[in-house]
């Protein structure tokens, strides 16, 4: 979010004078160019390699194959039931693989056997993968329908039972509505990216206003749950996997009953806040809460 600023002329006089008279100490950069030098070194050329010749093949053959195998069960398990078991031993390997630990807090909050809508954050393509590894239930995903042009992706999304739905515009959906809550009123959980889409700076975007739209028709309790270290996994616009630990913070569940559509940016706000304060805590506040 921009802030702005209002300086006066004497304070940025003032301001100038001090960053012209206080230059770095050495102290402070000895404090930062280690932490640099460390970062090129661990994912320097020896990462970069590792990466395109040995994790990107293992995961576009893992998507592949199994890619393969759920499009020829969708033709006998149209539930999405079977579909979601491949999806999740599809992401073990991938989690195997990419030697990336998770460590999950708050977990214990999530229930898959209410209807609930879970609120992701989104920074990297791998965050699909630990989900289906790490919430332990049958749950179906609201996607964007600019995925459905991905090959094997695309299909196991329209085949599985996942739910394609512009969030701009709720309305322009509506069949695609009355099926979600017909399952998420039946118990099935819902996943959504209530940003729309992989934030590019790592930073959580601005939620679209109708990410909520079905939690509220469906007077379904919302569960915040933010992914920590997966932009710096994995960002957009390259195919180099940084190996480090990670993790995935489960908030408190937040209530929409006796809410209407007109509350939806209030909600919308309640469930950033709540995901921000998730994501910036330390690992020992996560765990202590």
């Amino acid at each position: 979010m921009a802030l702005s600023k209002i300086t006066t002329a004497a304070e940025s006089v003032h301001e100038q004078s001090v960053l012209r008279s206080s230059p770095p100490t050495p102290a402070s950069q000895q404090l930062s160019r280690p932490a640099d030098a460390d970062e090129s070194r661990r994912y320097g050329w020896v990462s970069r390699l590792r990466s395109y010749f040995i994790f990107d093949p293992l995961i576009w053959a893992y998507t592949l194959v199994l890619g393969t195998i759920s499009l020829a069960c969708s033709a006998f398990d149209r539930s999405g039931r079977l579909q979601h078991n491949l999806a999740r031993l599809w992401s073990w390997l991938i989690m195997k693989t990419i030697l990336s630990p998770v460590t999950v807090t708050g977990l214990g909050k999530a229930d898959g056997t209410r209807p609930r809508v879970y609120a992701v954050t989104h920074a990297s393509a791998l965050d699909i993968p630990i989900l289906y590894v790490n919430l332990p239930f049958q749950f179906r995903i609201i996607f964007k329908s600019e995925l459905l042009s991905y090959p094997f992706v695309g299909w196991h999304l329209r085949r599985s039972g996942q739910v394609c739905i512009n969030q701009q515009n709720p309305a322009a959906s509506i069949g695609a509505i009355k099926s979600a809550l017909k399952s998420l009123r039946s118990g099935m959980p819902l996943v959504i990216f209530p940003e729309g889409g992989r934030s590019p700076s790592g930073e959580i975007l601005p939620f679209l206003p109708g990410a909520f739209f079905l939690a509220i028709k469906a007077q379904a309790d919302i569960i915040p749950i933010a992914l920590v270290g997966t932009f710096d996994l994995l960002p957009m616009n390259t195919y180099h996997i940084k190996s480090r630990p990670l993790d995935m913070r489960v908030g408190e569940p937040i209530p929409t009953a006796g809410l209407t559509v007109r509350d939806t940016e209030a909600v919308s706000a309640k469930v950033r806040a709540a995901i921000q304060r998730l994501h910036s805590a330390t690992s020992s506040q996560a765990l202590a809460s």
